[in-house]
């Protein structure tokens, strides 16, 4: 692994999660030194503790957040607003690998949908024909099955429920993936022993994250420096505007300044606008990057819900894969059903003490204890759709809490759209009639979790005034500071959205590339 100064001008990349580790491997394997500042610890696949509460406790980002808004995530968790993790990998060595591409007409979500009282709605900025060649490559870089040659995961029986269900109600496109964990081996990676452990982190490497994969190639050209627990307070720039160097601290809370040539920001949609809102300065009053006041606006965090469905006989649902397959009919765009944009079904299952704390927040008595009883017998999915971008839904700085380092931590606002409360029902009603199809016994909706799908606040725009980047993620306003993570979504589509960071990322890595090399950076 390179140790680049501090005081030579670099590429630093802040986080290492689905875009910022994506971007270092791009970047050095292309002979471009790169640092990454990382604010959680190095775990290695082998330190995992597949035990729900340790292994949370172990990765989640527990830093201090507050939480306002209508939505049941600020009664239910109002330190939590998010389910994301503090590490080397970021979110990658959590999530359930589902790897959907977005379809045509979520790339024009304005043009489509037309205009949505309440919404935010533009267009992207790029298309999907432009997006088509960085979706194989992220593809072939994830492994996700269904793809490419690459066999399916077999049906474990969560998901067989779930397919004869569907097939029941008429639904014809269903299926166990796309999903980036290998059925058989592939590039490095062994093949998955199911064993259902993907949010506590897989501890055989057969899931794709940056850290079993983008992050050691990127240590083997010897041009990456990679610093843990280094948790980025500021990004400072000169009196041309452009950004020169990154304050962090270390684990030990010392302050530490890299110099920069260019910067890619890629904290998450939360710890993003929080480092540009909190490098304001008199060039810019209102945070980096933010003359037109949409950094922080326009947080998205998919339309969700879980349904999970009793049955007479055992199911088992916690064996195999967590995520281990999904119904993609009613990700289309029909009005008729009364709403715009559409959602997923996908399988998931939660261990016993995970279920008892969101199945039914702050329950108790004879309802709860029954779920819990048919534990064995339950079958489970979770909704994923299309939310509409509200300007107000945005992240802040609060100023009234601050964490262990004085600094104001982010207050994550979020109300939902009258569109995403119908969506969420007609997709507990569809998933109602495909459990019943099959003999459930009952089925009971639980509210949206903590939030995994953090999107938009530094949306790419075709107008400055509309966006923060334009469509590389170059900040509209500072030409060498880009945004390289979820933050980017100018709408966030039905699909699961880490594919398409990495698309994204390798995208914007061949940018910034072509843009060094030719002296524009």
């Amino acid at each position: 692994m390179a140790e680049i100064a501090k005081d030579e001008a670099t590429v630093v990349v802040i986080g290492s999660g689905a875009g910022g580790g994506t971007m270092a491997y791009e970047l050095t394997k292309a002979g471009i030194p790169v640092v990454v500042l990382e604010a959680g610890p190095y775990l290695r696949n082998e330190d995992y503790m597949n035990l729900e509460w340790e292994a949370f406790n172990q990765m989640a980002w527990l830093d201090p957040r507050t939480t306002s808004g209508s939505w049941r995530v600020a009664t239910d968790f109002p330190n939590l607003p998010a389910w994301i993790v503090k590490a080397v990998g970021g979110t990658t060595t959590h999530w359930a690998g589902a790897t959907p591409r977005f379809k045509e007409h979520e790339f024009r979500a304005r043009s489509v949908y037309g205009r949505v009282e309440g919404a935010n709605l533009i267009d992207w900025p790029l298309t999907l024909a432009e997006m088509e060649p960085y979706y194989d490559r992220a593809e072939q870089a994830m492994g996700s099955t269904h793809r490419h040659g690459r066999p399916p995961l077999p049906a474990n029986n969560n998901y067989k429920v779930l397919a004869n269900g569907a097939e029941k109600v008429g639904y014809r496109h269903y299926a166990t993936g796309p999903y980036a964990t290998n059925a058989e081996p592939y590039d490095g990676r062994p093949a998955s022993v199911q064993d259902g452990f993907n949010f506590q982190g897989d501890k055989g490497k057969s899931k794709w994250s940056t850290m079993v994969r983008e992050l050691p190639r990127a240590q083997e050209t010897g041009l990456l420096d990679l610093r843990p627990e280094s948790q980025a307070v500021q990004i400072t720039h000169g009196s041309d505007g452009k950004v020169d160097a990154v304050l962090y601290l270390d684990s030990e809370g010392n302050l530490h300044r890299q110099a920069a040539k260019v910067v890619c920001v890629a904290g998450n949609s939360i710890e993003t606008p929080r480092l540009l809102l909190m490098s304001a300065s008199s060039l810019f009053p209102d945070g980096l990057a933010n003359s037109s006041g949409q950094v922080g606006r326009n947080y998205m965090r998919h339309t969700t819900g879980s349904v999970y469905a009793r049955f007479e006989k055992d199911v088992r649902m916690y064996r195999g894969e967590t995520m281990a397959g999904l119904v993609a009919d009613e990700s289309r765009h029909d009005p008729s059903r009364g709403f715009v944009g559409g959602y997923y079904m996908e399988t998931l299952s939660l261990g016993p003490a995970f279920l008892a704390s969101f199945v039914e927040p702050g329950s108790w008595g004879k309802e709860f204890t029954e779920l819990m009883d048919a534990y064995a017998r339950t079958a489970g999915l979770w909704i994923v759709g299309e939310d509409m971008p509200q300007e107000s839904n945005r992240v802040t700085l609060n100023s009234t809490v601050q964490d262990k380092s004085g600094l104001p931590v982010p207050d994550v606002h979020f109300d939902d759209h009258p569109n995403d409360v119908a969506m969420r029902e007609h997709a507990y009603g569809r998933a109602d009639a495909m459990y019943t199809a099959v003999g459930a016994v009952g089925t009971h909706h639980t509210p949206p979790y903590p939030s995994t799908h953090n999107l938009g606040t530094s949306r790419m725009s075709e107008r400055p005034e509309d966006g923060v980047t334009d469509r590389w993620g170059r900040a509209h306003d500072v030409p060498n500071l880009f945004v390289s993570d979820g933050s980017l979504f100018t709408t966030g589509a039905a699909a699961n959205p880490t594919l398409t960071i990495v698309a994204l990322a390798i995208r914007q890595a061949e940018y910034i590339v072509d843009q060094l090399k030719g002296g524009s950076l």
